[in-house]
């Protein structure tokens, strides 16, 4: 620690109870008050020292002849501090140290304590300590700012605070590195102006490690919240990286949220430093100040903060109910990144006093909101952009696309909640543009969770919550459980069964242009050397395994064709109740544009085996349970 002792003199103090005594062997003649505390001392080393002491003692001493008693109301540091001034007065060893500087110089401004009433007096040695020894170190400029908090008025009229801010605001915008000096005092060894390590004051050749940029978060945590502002806006306007301003936030904001640091996994800390939780943490409403103001301190730019933290930020802002505008900041912030997000981010429970659902889906719905605006106005993935074979498995996905898988997920997880109405549910799901889902396998998923979840919705409310999905982007496997999912409407289920025979039908053109592909190769291929034999046999190979895929595909368009044919003759059966049917209206009905040919099954190329006949039965048993809901004409 740096220090400076004034005086020569050894200590002539005695404390007795709450008052102090100079022994100097002289009785004394003045007693000055300050707080709870008396010292007794003398006049004439006080008036030597002080303008103030000497106007007060000429002014007693024209009122009474009596022993001289001077009350002192607004001395900075209080007791303590005079302690040390009247120390100084009679000259006895003074050990100044950045924990007591401030404080000195401000009461030594107070008591006027000048060049005018003595050499060397103690503006002029706290002066030159501070600007020589403290202002040069971080440490020491750091400990001296810490103790202007408590006296930040006087502090502030002698640009005490500024000239610390500074100090330490040039420090932290600077590479460590370029130092010949140690910034970081952490306990760690001594630097010669080479840079090399010191023992004992002596180089020892070896190398310190390079610091790193977040050497100085843990320090600036000390500081209070209206200090810790100013430094940091000092050092904005010195140029400093917006990342390192938001890693330093985030640092500050998590030692004195506790809130933030529950749901911190171990892999997922933002900055190289882990702040320590205090052991008492602060009082609600310091902590909702704080979060207002690190809302506005954190730069508003996509990245710069981690998403996880963005959303424990606003987790805490719900439960300390903080105002509106912090809230809505902070949705929007999510929402520029809201990519960046997973599945437990979301998972936000309903913090509001009403608790009408298990988890905050309008607040969901805002950040989804946030996100859409964001994308549209960055130029954002669009219809055009998502093609077919980009959507059926592309490895780099678009970020609108991860955030549909997202919020599909998001729906499946909240779908289970009994009190969620559909109108939410419709919203949240329909806020997803559609082409942002390449496929609608996760949508149907939470489509259905919902319908487990909800057996009371009437039909209607089930038919225009399945309008959602759309059948032709299901997958295969979708398709077959949709099509044996006895909780979703007959219409939906017959529009599945011919998308997913158009998709058995497409995946055999495509086998067939194959294998043709393969015979009209073949002469080419006998005129090759005898080398390439191998690679006629493996291909010879490869349209056997084709053909047998293709069998398979061929049988299960037969069961799907038998199982429309069946169909098509009880809807039949169903509209001549009401007057002649075609097909073809039937087709229209059932919200798909679709030829009657489609249905027509080529039986002369497919083998006769009827094993569809379970599934048909089902459908029939569902279909007869919508007999007095639905007809032909309806």
């Amino acid at each position: 620690m740096a220090c400076m002792k004034l005086g020569s003199k050894t200590d002539a103090f005695q404390r007795q109870g709450q008052a102090w005594f100079c022994t100097t062997g002289l009785p004394s003649d003045i007693v000055v008050e300050v707080g709870e505390m008396s010292f007794h001392l003398h006049k004439f080393p006080l008036l030597s020292r002080s303008g103030v002491m000497e106007r007060l003692i000429a002014k007693s001493s024209e009122e009474s002849e009596e022993k001289c008693v001077i009350s002192l109301l607004d001395v900075p540091g209080g007791a303590k501090t005079f302690e040390y001034v009247a120390k100084f007065c009679y000259g006895v060893k003074l050990e100044l140290t950045a924990s007591n500087v401030v404080y000195l110089r401000c009461a030594a401004e107070v008591l006027e304590m000048t060049e005018e009433y003595g050499e060397g007096n103690l503006i002029t040695q706290t002066e030159a300590f501070l600007n020589q020894v403290v202002l040069r170190n971080w440490k020491e400029s750091l400990k001296a700012l810490q103790t202007c908090d408590d006296i930040l008025p006087y502090a502030e009229k002698l640009n005490i605070v500024k000239r610390c801010i500074e100090s330490l605001a040039m420090k932290a915008s600077t590479d460590p590195n370029l130092f010949g000096w140690p910034v970081v005092e952490h306990g760690g060894p001594m630097q010669s102006p080479g840079g090399s390590v010191l023992w004992n004051g002596i180089s020892t050749g070896a190398r310190p490690q390079n610091s790193t940029s977040d050497w100085w978060y843990e320090d600036a945590s000390s500081l209070s919240l209206p200090l810790y502002k100013r430094l940091i806006a000092a050092m904005e306007s010195r140029g400093i990286r917006q990342e390192i301003i938001a890693e330093s936030l985030t640092f500050y904001a998590k030692k004195f949220l506790p809130g933030l640091n529950r749901r911190q996994g171990a892999s997922d800390s933002s900055t190289r430093l882990v702040p320590v939780v205090l052991a008492t943490p602060p009082s609600e409403e310091y902590q909702k100040v704080l979060l207002e103001e690190i809302d506005e301190l954190l730069p508003f730019q996509k990245g710069l903060v981690p998403t996880k933290f963005l959303f424990g930020l606003l987790r805490t802002a719900m439960i300390l109910r903080a105002s509106s505008s912090c809230t809505s900041n902070l949705e929007k912030r999510i929402g520029m990144q809201l990519d960046q997000a997973t599945l437990e981010d979301l998972l936000m429970p309903n913090f509001s006093y009403s608790m009408e659902t298990l988890y905050n889906v309008e607040c969901v719905q805002r950040i989804l909101d946030h996100f859409l605006a964001m994308d549209q106005i960055t130029g954002g993935a669009s219809p055009c952009s998502v093609d077919d074979g980009q959507s059926m498995g592309s490895p780099s996905l678009t970020p609108i696309t991860m955030v549909a898988k997202l919020i599909d997920g998001y729906l499946a997880e909240v779908a289970p909640d009994v009190n969620l109405k559909l109108p939410k549910f419709q919203a949240l799901a329909a806020g997803v543009p559609e082409y942002a889902r390449p496929l609608d396998d996760g949508l149907y998923r939470a489509i259905d969770i919902y319908l487990k979840s909800h057996p009371w919705l009437a039909e209607s409310d089930r038919e225009q919550l399945c309008r959602l999905m759309d059948c032709q982007k299901l997958s295969l496997e979708a398709c077959t459980h949709a099509a044996q999912n006895e909780r979703l409407p007959l219409r939906i289920i017959v529009q599945v069964l011919f998308f997913e025979q158009l998709q058995l039908r497409t995946s055999i053109a495509g086998c067939f242009l194959v294998s043709d592909n393969l015979d009209g190769s073949r002469p080419l291929r006998s005129g090759f050397a005898g080398s390439q034999e191998g690679g006629w046999a493996s291909a010879v190979r490869e349209n056997q395994v084709l053909k047998v895929g293709m069998d398979n595909m061929r049988m299960r368009v037969y069961e799907l064709e038998k199982e429309c044919s069946s169909m098509k003759q009880e809807i039949e059966k169903l509209g001549r109740a009401k007057g002649p049917s075609t097909w073809g209206n039937v087709s229209k009905k059932f919200g798909f544009k679709l030829k009657s040919q489609m249905c027509s099954a080529q039986e002369g190329s497919v083998s006769k085996q009827n094993n569809g006949s379970g599934k048909l039965e089902k459908v029939k048993e569902r279909h007869g349970k919508h007999k007095k809901n639905w007809s032909p004409d309806g």
